[in-house]
């Protein structure tokens, strides 16, 4: 199966601009395509995770993605989906925000440089004089054309600002570029995008670009009320710690109705489609949990996530019976039974550099000596997360950056959360 009938099996994809066999063929090599995500706040939400996981399906099968952060776009505002003219933000906060989002998008994708890449379009949307653009890019509108559009056609009777007018306009700019310069010639969006995703390819042709450009585009999920997706009593799920706590995150997904747990299952998690069915068929509840557990992984990592099931677990009990967690089912079965939270070591990101995994099993107090931490390892009952640790005498740093954080394990009943702290 092509990634592309993948995707449309696990709910991705509303609208392409080729059809389904089409694009399979054109996928079975590896292409470069692109999301791009304005900088409206300082965190995504988990509205954006539609987007980021397609990104993430498309990406584990050999294919370059291009995050594009909106600093450019950003300071117009995009009419898409709105009834009114966004707030319009100061310089200084699109920067700020530009950081966060550009940090959370780092957990989903491999960004490096090569496998994936993250662009601003400021960088070639600030400088363009305005005379230049309209010269060189509005040219090629119409305005009867772009009148037909959704994002412009839904807001001609409560308001549209000329501003914001232009907004189609500079998308299709970006999608010119990115053919141009990175031989990105696939563009993704939500459903409200069409007109501006079509406008882009359209702008390719015209600006002389001979190579073929493709669009898809994702439905705008809602749950089976109707109701919007990824909001709470509290307002946005957000994927920022901060904002939205890793229990808190958790629980969103726990509480989603039952006939959401298999769409949302396959949208947000990277279980295979039998075993979503299969756990969707022995227990609605157990799939609630399991999708709680995951997509908390996935955003927060592996320790928040065992962290927030034990909480939630401890407080409301489980669906399952042994009350095993997902993985790492021994870690979590301890943490209910002790206590609501995991014990916790700090140790700065300097002192990981020189740390072995003998030195932090017994500063972690889950070896009593040297020898007994390498005894531990020689026998595979040291673990980071899922991983066993093989090589005591390895660095700790070779695995982890600053800011990371993980359960490091000896034996099935003794565990510490590990955090390191920049410094």
């Amino acid at each position: 199966m092509g990634v592309v009938s993948t995707l449309r099996n696990r709910g991705f994809i509303y609208q392409t601009t080729h059809d389904e066999q089409e694009l399979d063929h054109y996928f079975s090599t590896p292409r470069t395509y692109y999301v791009g995500f304005d900088p409206t706040a300082d965190s995504l939400h988990v509205g954006s995770l539609v987007p980021i996981m397609a990104m993430a399906h498309l990406q584990a099968a050999g294919h370059r993605p291009i995050a594009i952060i909106g600093g450019g776009t950003a300071r117009v505002g995009d009419p898409s989906g709105k009834t009114e003219m966004r707030k319009m933000l100061d310089d200084g906060t699109i920067d700020a925000n530009e950081l966060g989002i550009a940090e959370q998008l780092g957990r989903y994708l491999k960004i490096d440089g090569s496998a994936g890449l993250v662009r601003n379009n400021k960088d070639w949307l600030v400088p363009m004089g305005y005379i230049q653009f309209l010269r060189d890019v509005g040219v090629h509108f119409s305005v009867n054309r772009m009148l037909t559009a959704e994002s412009v056609r839904s807001r001609l009777e409560t308001g549209l600002s000329f501003i914001e007018f232009n907004y189609m306009l500079l998308q299709a700019y970006d999608f010119y570029v990115l053919l141009r310069d990175e031989g990105c010639t696939v563009q993704m969006g939500g459903q409200d995008q069409w007109g501006n995703i079509v406008a882009g390819i359209d702008l390719c042709r015209r600006m002389g670009l001979e190579e073929q450009a493709y669009g898809i585009t994702f439905p705008l999920i809602t749950n089976s009320s109707g109701a919007k997706f990824g909001k709470s009593e509290q307002g946005n799920i957000w994927l920022d710690a901060s904002r939205t706590s890793p229990l808190d995150f958790y629980q969103f997904w726990r509480n989603v109705e039952d006939s959401d747990v298999r769409r949302f299952l396959l949208l947000f998690t990277f279980l295979p489609i039998d075993e979503i069915d299969d756990i969707c068929r022995r227990n609605v509840n157990r799939g609630k949990e399991i999708l709680g557990f995951e997509a908390t992984r996935i955003t927060h990592g592996s320790a928040f996530a065992h962290e927030a099931y034990a909480t939630a677990v401890t407080r409301f009990g489980s669906a399952d019976p042994n009350g095993e967690v997902p993985t790492t089912s021994e870690i979590t079965s301890v943490a209910v039974k002790q206590s609501v939270s995991m014990p916790e070591l700090t140790i700065s990101s300097t002192d990981a550099q020189s740390l072995t995994w003998t030195q932090l099993l017994v500063k972690a107090e889950l070896a009593s000596s040297n020898s007994d931490a390498r005894r531990l390892v020689r026998g595979g009952g040291a673990r980071w997360d899922d991983h066993v640790i093989e090589d005591s005498e390895s660095l700790v740093s070779s695995r982890f950056s600053s800011e990371d954080r993980f359960i490091l394990r000896a034996g099935k009943k003794r565990f510490m959360a590990i955090r390191i702290a920049k410094c």
